[in-house]
């Protein structure tokens, strides 16, 4: 069994998912659109080019979003968590995903990790970094 996060965007998944296999080094799979498909006489024309359903990849994890028509609700009581060893690493990640977002909890030293950070991307996507620390910086 896996457990995948679908995410839901405001018209702006393709965009975030590129984003998002920049920053994480993943690889975007699936990508379709409303137009083309059985859906397509479904949703209003402007919908035509909005992503309907796509995955990317990062090593063996998936994850799968979309731009749902209708009311946009922004995510909320969840985060996506990333575990890494490299403080370095964690410092680069948070510093991509923070960039036109917002910084919740600066990505600092706690008591149980070497870096540790919260923060919501530019497209409104809740993020915690972890890092334990293994690897220097």
């Amino acid at each position: 069994m896996q457990i995948n996060p679908y995410l839901s965007f405001n018209g702006n998944c393709e965009e975030a998912f590129n984003f998002y296999a920049r920053c994480l080094g993943g690889k975007v799979g699936t990508l379709f659109r409303y137009g083309g498909t059985p859906m397509a006489g479904d949703v209003p024309p402007e919908m035509s080019e909005k992503v309907m359903h796509a995955t990317m990849t990062f090593g063996d994890q998936v994850l799968m979003g979309g731009d749902p028509p209708g009311p946009y609700e922004a995510p909320k009581g969840f985060s996506l968590a990333i575990h890494l060893t490299s403080e370095k690493e964690a410092e680069r990640i948070f510093s991509e995903l923070a960039a036109g977002g917002s910084t919740v909890t600066p990505l600092e030293k706690t008591f149980w990790a070497a870096r540790f950070g919260m923060l919501v991307d530019r497209f409104g996507v809740p993020w915690m970094i972890n890092c334990e620390g293994a690897t220097p910086s």
